[in-house]
């Protein structure tokens, strides 16, 4: 997947790589150099000095670090912090400004605190695979400029973070692997954002009527199986820039909506572990750039459409424990496939024949326009096989 933002990306690349001053910060202390004295070093713009009550606020609310990451973290001087990057201010070409915080697989403990809204130039802000508890400062929602957060692999906890949905520029957005609850505002899915993780919490919501208004390349609901809902038709509203789509083990209980065979730019679908009902659409075998497609742990019946092994791109092709009575030979041609669990006749490791005489002989879904399915199945799909 792609994970950072293109802005962001040439924006850290351009500080780190060719700014004179941490190219400088990065000698070592006492090394020898042909070039004359250096000048007193500059009195601190406004900016950093904000940015040096932030950086301290964090530094002080920090409880454990062990692999001392901000040992360097003393003095006015914030652009030679560890994981601290200045650039030129986006107004002002005299003043340098604190761009990125970058302190990833740190292993840190502690809180985050209200002081951090004082990096108003911040674009880039990431923190994953800390031990940061607590809640996101109310603070971050000033943070205007902010293209990247990523504090996912912590602790954190309370609601969803409204602070994000008053963010004008943030492009890329990962809380996954917390401790988040409750509902998660429809209003995430209007913003124009590229990559959506909010993954392994503890959300609890319905998929919303808007969900197919995002504009994300990249979305992310998996492990959260009080979320529930349906996939709604205008799914293939999304096909102008979705290319990655993972609900795997959410709650969803629906049929797969015919319409899903629009998203012609989409590379991986995971609807695995969920209550999908019905029929796999063979509109499916028009989303040519599909590389990997994940619909096990359902109860999905009928015959797989022969038009969705025959994709040029399918390289991975799951949908064992369902329902399914027949496969084309084609499909034996996908590089990896899984059709355990099922009703194939003459395939190896499959259901019971009562157990799939009993199911064949219920009511078949009857899927609306709008995604549902009525009557709802009277068997239980199997827990998640991860």
């Amino acid at each position: 997947m792609a994970m950072m933002g293109s802005t962001a990306a040439v924006l850290l690349a351009l500080v780190v790589v060719a700014s004179p001053l941490l190219l400088a910060a990065s000698q070592p202390v006492g090394a020898p150099s042909m070039a004359p004295p250096a000048a007193a070093p500059a009195t601190n713009n406004s900016r950093l000095e904000k940015a040096y009550v932030a950086l301290q606020a964090l530094k002080k609310a920090i409880t454990d670090d062990p692999k001392n990451l901000t040992k360097n973290w003393c003095g006015p001087d914030v652009c030679s912090y560890y994981g601290v990057y200045c650039a030129t201010a986006p107004d002002d070409p005299c003043a340098r400004t604190v761009a990125s915080v970058d302190l990833n697989h740190g292993d840190l403990a502690g809180t985050l605190p209200e002081e951090l809204g004082l990096l108003s130039d911040l674009a880039v802000f990431h923190l994953n695979s800390n031990r940061f508890c607590g809640a996101l400062p109310d603070a971050l929602r000033s943070l205007h400029l902010l293209h990247e957060i990523d504090v996912s692999n912590n602790q954190l906890t309370g609601n969803f973070p409204s602070q994000l949905l008053c963010l004008p520029n943030v492009q890329y957005v990962d809380i996954r692997f917390n401790n988040f609850c409750g509902e998660v505002p429809a209003a995430i899915f209007e913003k124009k954002i590229d990559a959506l993780f909010i993954n392994n919490n503890n959300f609890e919501f319905t998929l919303p009527a808007n969900f197919s208004s995002s504009t994300a390349s990249v979305i992310v609901l998996a492990n959260l199986p009080r979320v529930g809902g349906c996939l709604p038709s205008s799914i293939g509203d999304m096909a102008g820039t979705l290319n990655e789509l993972i609900l795997l083990n959410s709650g969803i209980s629906s049929c797969i909506p015919p319409e899903i065979g629009k998203l012609d730019k989409l590379t991986v679908l995971d609807l695995s572990s969920n209550g999908i009902v019905g029929k796999l659409p063979d509109t499916i075998g028009n989303m040519r750039a599909l590389e990997q497609l994940n619909v096990a742990n359902n109860m999905l019946a009928g015959e797989i459409p022969e038009s969705i092994c025959a994709l040029p791109n399918l390289k991975n092709f799951t949908y064992s424990h369902n329902f399914f009575c027949g496969e084309p030979h084609r499909c034996l041609e996908v590089p990896h496939i899984d059709d355990r669990q099922n009703c194939i006749a003459g395939r190896p490791d499959q259901r019971p024949g009562e157990q799939c005489i009993e199911f064949l002989h219920r009511p078949p879904a009857q899927c609306a326009a709008h995604g549902q399915s009525s009557p709802p199945p009277m068997y239980a799909p199997p827990p998640p096989m991860y």
